[in-house]
């Protein structure tokens, strides 16, 4: 048999060489890594969330979310309140103003980088 010519599907059209060189908006570093992103997303639907919930809701460690909830709390994205409940202790984290904010730009980037390929 003859071996055939193969043909590329025609796709989403890429970006022009001169596209690819317009500045791109800038991710938010401090939201960007995935469990961070998890937590802020979790928290940015609900008013706050207890570490039991945020942990059971993202399936992660006590450690792991504990190093990322604490990165967001230095960053002044997330407060953390610590409390009892009984005799148990109870921590709850809620989203900030800023944390908000912060949030609502790292979305727009993503809506911006989204148009930006499909232009």
């Amino acid at each position: 048999m003859k071996p055939t010519a193969r043909t590329r599907s025609a796709g989403p059209a890429r970006p022009s060489p001169a596209r690819a060189n317009e500045p791109l908006p800038a991710l938010d570093r401090v939201i960007h890594e995935r469990l961070r992103l998890a937590i802020v997303s979790a928290l940015a639907a609900s008013p706050s969330l207890t570490f039991n919930e945020l942990k059971d809701f993202l399936g992660t460690s006590d450690g792991n979310l504990s190093v990322h909830a604490r990165r967001l709390e230095e960053a002044g994205y997330v407060s953390c309140e610590k409390g009892f409940s009984g005799r148990v202790p109870r921590t709850a984290y809620r989203l900030t103003a800023a944390g908000r904010r912060a949030f609502a730009r790292y979305v727009d980037h993503l809506e911006a980088l989204i148009a930006h390929a499909r232009r």
